[in-house]
């Protein structure tokens, strides 16, 4: 394949001052610099080397990333498969169908500690290691689930299998930091974080509808299948992206053997001058002390996400009990045929975000002398989460006044299509931020988030019991506007001077 480099144009310019994105994309200082094809100031500057990740042609880039996405896909739809069966495992083990439907909460939980775990590793052995193993033990755990034969020993092999899953979630920042320029950037992230949103979308879609000619063991059969596919992706496709910039630049070996050796870490243990594990943990817990990033994340990507989870967890609760009990009347085909609301809503917020996030970054450079504010990229959470706050407000409205599934349906999109939005600007800002701790940061992301949803579980359905639907929901979408006026907006007004206060720690690779 032909070099990124290569397809390059040989021009450069005067280099600008160390910190670009905030200073300016000024020539007149002595330093050359790349410029891209369409003439576009490459950020970061790569190297010479053709092994540099940021080098590798536009196939190659992308094919890595395509062995990354299976996995964050996996990581919420192996949790949300569950979410339908629950009817028929409550017979079996002799329970209700509301306590058996709390297995899914433990492996939602530890998804928190399993990304935190994976970030240390993957700065030390690499990004490929982290993303093969995480694969692997999913596969061995999920294939356990299948074979459970009681309540308990079912939740041991999901909550395993949420901890060992998150992987993909956390190193998703990392690998496209490492792989695209500053300007590519903020579509990819779209990209990734569609992928894990309209995940757990699509595990209850495909399992509603195999269960209607498989028993629960084999709907969970085929979960195993898809971990075995994408484990055969990570191994086929994937490649380690984790470049030592300050090494002597050696032609690398292309041999089956380091392939080999890429994907078990033993390459990664090896290589000398990455940071310790007790070095990247230090560091991890010291971003969470950062309000840039505790802010946005914590006090603004839970309480959105909460209820995100709280609908696609508890969704067939509402929907398959008959009319007379409250319910819709549902069949599995039907509750199959309602998570398309969601993954519409999430495919819109896709589209929407691949062309804002990069219109609002281009416009404010544009009008700044082509200097760009991280604090920018929080523009593009006010639109979805107005929409996502009617959303809740209808589907509580349509649930308590038992109005038409449409209204369901409808409400459930416009949430997710805020939960997608929302993300994309976080993310984006996060990776702005701390842009050589995209992992680290990524892991609070996703710790955030997974808190929220497994919290949610244990109240949701008590809490429309207790107060009716209506309520409940207007309650929700109350919260997050109140999470975008504590945890968004001061971050817009403040950032720039929590970062100039305290910033991020000294690059570890």
């Amino acid at each position: 394949m032909a070099s990124s480099a290569e397809k390059q144009t040989s021009t450069r310019l005067n280099a600008p001052a160390p910190s670009e994105l905030e200073r300016g994309l000024s020539t007149s200082n002595s330093e050359e610099l790349i410029l891209g094809k369409d003439g576009t100031v490459l950020i970061p500057q790569p190297s010479s080397s053709p092994d540099d990740p940021l080098n590798w042609s536009w196939t190659k880039k992308h094919i890595v990333l395509c062995a990354l996405i299976p996995g964050c896909l996996l990581s919420d739809w192996a949790l949300t498969w569950g979410s339908v069966v629950f009817q028929l495992q409550a017979p079996e083990w002799h329970m209700s169908v509301q306590a058996v439907s709390q297995s899914m909460s433990p492996g939602i939980f530890m998804q928190g500690p399993g990304g935190i775990f994976a970030v240390p590793l993957c700065q030390r052995y690499g990004r490929l290691p982290v993303l093969f193993w995480s694969q692997l033990l999913s596969l061995i755990v999920t294939i356990g689930a299948t074979f459970a034969d009681s309540y308990a020993s079912f939740t041991a092999m999901r909550t395993l299998q949420g901890f060992f899953g998150a992987a993909p979630q956390v190193i998703g920042l990392s690998i496209i930091h490492d792989m695209f320029f500053f300007h590519e950037r903020a579509r990819k992230v779209n990209i990734w974080a569609a992928s894990f949103l309209i995940g757990p979308y699509l595990g209850p879609f495909f399992s509603s509808l195999l269960i209607l000619k498989l028993n629960w063991r084999q709907d969970f059969g085929v979960l195993a299948g898809f971990y075995g596919l994408s484990l055969l992706m990570v191994v086929l496709l994937g490649d380690e992206t984790l470049y030592e910039r300050n090494a002597s630049e050696k032609p690398k070996d292309r041999s089956m053997l380091r392939h080999i050796s890429l994907l078990l870490g033993i390459e990664g243990a090896r290589v000398k001058g990455r940071p310790g594990l007790w070095t990247v943990t230090k560091h991890q817990y010291s971003l969470l002390a950062r309000p840039y990033l505790f802010a946005p994340t914590a006090l603004f990507v839970m309480p959105l996400t909460m209820w995100t989870i709280g609908l696609v967890s508890t969704i067939s609760q509402f929907v398959l009990p008959p009319v007379q009990a409250g319910g819709y009347g549902f069949s599995y085909v039907s509750l199959a045929m309602i998570h398309f609301a969601p993954m519409i809503g999430t495919i819109a917020a896709e589209l929407w975000g691949h062309w804002f996030n990069d219109f609002i970054a281009t416009r404010y450079m544009k009008s700044h002398g082509g200097t760009h504010s991280p604090e920018n990229r929080l523009n593009g959470v006010y639109i979805p989460v107005i929409i996502g706050v009617g959303g809740l407000v209808l589907f509580g409205e349509t649930l308590q006044h038992h109005l038409s599934w449409v209204g369901l349906a409808f409400g459930w999109g416009m949430t997710c299509f805020a939960t997608l939005g929302g993300m994309t600007a976080i993310s984006a800002y996060v990776l702005d931020c701390f842009p050589h701790h995209a992992a680290l940061a990524s892991a609070w992301i996703n710790f955030w988030r997974v808190v929220g949803g497994f919290t949610v579980l244990y109240f949701q359905l008590d809490w429309v019991h207790l107060n009716g639907p209506a309520v409940t929901f207007g309650c929700q979408a109350a919260i997050i506007a109140g999470a975008t006026i504590i945890g968004v907006i001061p971050t817009q007004f403040w950032g720039k001077l929590w970062r100039a206060k305290w910033p991020a720690p000294v690059p570890e690779n």
